[in-house]
C-alpha cells in the first residue's frame, strides 16, 4: 500500500497532523504506534496536575479553528461544554487534556495502535516503511516519536528508584520511608507536592527536594515571554548563528519549564501547616542550588546521595532517603527504525539538521521528505517540545506537502528582525 504521508508515532504532535490531515481525502495518510493505545504520560497524571498551556493550544485551533478534532469540540460531543465553562478552571486538568488527545486518536481511523516501525529505506522514488505488521511505502514520513526519560549517569534505577514518569504506580507504598525528589521543574514540584498532602496514614517520613536551580522558579507566563511561542519568533530564532540559539535556549529555561505558581502557592501552604500547625519540624527539606554527584548504596537499603553546592563546590554533603525520584526531564526519543537511510541526512550538533518546514536536509529528491516533529529544539526553540506550537507546525508539514501556503498570522509586536533600511532612505531630506 502507498501513502502520500506516513506518520511514525501518534503523539500529540503526529495527532495534530493527523487531525488536519483528515479534511484532505487527497492525501492519504496513516499514522502509526507501536503502543497498543493512546497514551500520554499516562503514569505521570497525578491528581490535581494542570496544563500549563491554554486549551486553545489544541491538536488544531491555532491553525484552524473549524477543525472538528479541537478541544471544544471534544467538549461539545461529550455534552458537557457548560459544565467546562462554569467549572471556571483557572488551567485545565491534566487528566482532561489527556481524555482529550485520546478521543481525537480515537475518532480518526488514520491513526493504528500496536503497529511498530521497523526500519525506514528509500528504494526509488519512495520511502519503504517495514512494520511489524507489513511493508508499506510512502511520499512522505513525518516523525513525531516523542521523548523517553533522561536520567543523570549517577542513577541507579530499579525498585526504589525511578523516573517520575512512573510515578503514579511507583509511589503507591511510601508511607514511612524517606524519600528524596531530584528536579526542580513542574514534574518534581508535582510529585513533591503529591507526597506531602497524602492523608497521615499514607506519610512518607520525610520529603527532601533537590534541584540544581538556583530556587524553586515559577514559570513564566508573562505577555512577551509568552512570544517565544509564536510563530514569528520561532521564525527568527531558526534564523539564528547556533551558538546564539544555545545560549538563548539557556536563558529562557523557565518560559517552559518552570513550576506553576498554584503549584509553588500549595507546597508551601502545606510545609507552613506540617511544620506550624502539625509541629512536624523535619519532614520537608528544600535543596535548591545542589548537584546530586554521586549515589551509593543498593536497592532495598538506604541510598546515600552526595550533594553539592553550586555556589561552594565544596565541602561535599550528603543525605540519606529510601527512595529517590528522578524529575530530571525528558530527551528526544532514539529514531533508529531511520538508520538504513541516517546517513544521507544533515547534521546539527545532535540533531538532524531542518529546513523551514520542518523537513530534514538529506541528499534526496526534493518532493521526497522526511519532517521531524517535536525533536529540533536547539534550532527551534523552547518552544519546539511544547504544546503551543504543534498546531502551527503541523500545518507547515501539511502545506509543504500540498504546495499550498496557508494564511499568515500577524506579526508579534516585538521586532524580533532588525530591519535595515536601504542608504539611500537614511538620507536627511533637503
Amino acid at each position: 500500500m502507498h501513502y502520500h504521508c506516513v506518520g511514525v508515532g501518534a503523539g500529540p504532535a503526529n495527532l495534530s497532523l493527523a487531525s488536519l490531515l483528515h479534511e484532505h481525502s487527497e492525501i492519504s495518510n496513516i499514522f502509526l504506534d507501536r503502543k497498543n493505545q493512546f497514551s500520554w504520560h499516562d503514569d505521570q497524571q497525578i491528581d490535581g496536575a494542570a496544563l500549563q498551556v491554554s486549551p486553545l493550544k489544541d491538536l488544531v485551533t491555532l491553525s484552524n479553528p473549524t477543525n472538528k478534532f479541537s478541544f471544544l469540540s471534544y467538549l461539545h460531543e461529550q455534552g458537557r461544554i457548560y459544565h467546562f465553562l462554569n467549572a471556571q478552571f483557572s488551567a485545565v486538568p491534566r487528566k482532561e487534556f489527556r481524555n482529550y488527545l485520546k478521543w481525537a486518536s480515537s475518532q480518526n481511523e488514520n491513526v493504528v495502535f500496536g503497529e511498530d516501525v521497523r526500519s525506514v529505506h528509500f528504494e526509488r522514488d519512495r520511502f519503504v516503511i517495514a512494520t511489524s505488521h507489513r511493508r508499506i511505502s510512502a511520499d512522505n514520513l513525518v516523525v513525531g516519536v516523542g521523548s523517553e526519560p533522561r536520567v543523570p549517569s549517577v542513577a541507579q534505577l530499579g525498585r526504589t528508584q525511578f523516573h517520575v514518569n512512573e510515578f503514579v504506580s511507583r509511589s503507591s507504598d511510601l508511607a514511612n520511608k524517606r524519600v528524596a525528589v531530584v528536579g526542580g521543574g513542574q514534574s518534581g514540584a508535582e510529585a513533591v507536592l503529591d507526597l506531602i498532602s497524602r492523608p497521615e496514614r499514607d506519610l512518607p517520613r520525610k520529603v527532601q527536594w533537590i534541584s540544581r536551580r538556583a530556587n524553586f522558579l515559577p514559570i513564566d507566563d508573562s505577555p512577551f515571554t509568552n512570544d517565544y511561542f509564536t510563530p514569528s519568533y520561532s521564525d527568527y530564532f531558526y534564523a539564528l548563528d547556533q551558538r546564539l540559539r544555545e545560549s538563548i535556549n539557556n536563558e529562557n529555561v523557565l518560559a517552559s519549564d518552570g513550576i506553576s505558581l498554584a503549584t509553588l502557592q500549595d507546597i508551601y501552604q502545606r510545609a507552613y501547616v506540617h511544620r506550624f500547625v502539625e509541629g512536624s519540624t523535619d519532614f520537608l527539606e528544600l535543596h535548591p542550588n545542589r548537584t546530586v554527584t554521586a549515589v551509593k548504596g543498593e536497592d532495598g537499603f538506604p541510598w546515600r546521595l552526595s550533594l553539592v553546592d553550586n555556589n561552594c563546590p565544596t565541602p561535599e554533603t550528603s543525605i540519606q532517603t529510601d527512595v529517590v525520584i528522578w524529575a530530571t526531564g525528558f530527551r528526544t526519543a532514539e529514531t533508529s527504525f531511520l538508520d538504513p537511510i541516517a546517513h544521507r541526512f544533515e547534521r546539527e550538533g545532535d540533531e538532524f539538521r531542518i529546513d523551514e518546514d520542518f523537513a530534514v536536509n538529506w541528499d534526496g529528491p526534493p518532493d521526497r521528505n522526511v519532517f521531524l516533529q517535536n525533536a529540533a529544539r536547539k534550532q527551534r526553540g523552547v518552544a519546539d517540545p511544547n504544546l503551543s506550537l504543534v498546531a502551527w507546525r503541523s500545518q507547515q508539514i501539511l502545506d509543504r506537502i500540498r504546495g499550498a501556503r496557508s494564511t499568515r498570522q500577524l506579526a508579534s509586536f516585538i521586532t524580533w528582525q532588525l530591519q535595515i533600511e536601504p542608504d539611500h532612505l537614511l538620507e536627511h531630506p533637503r
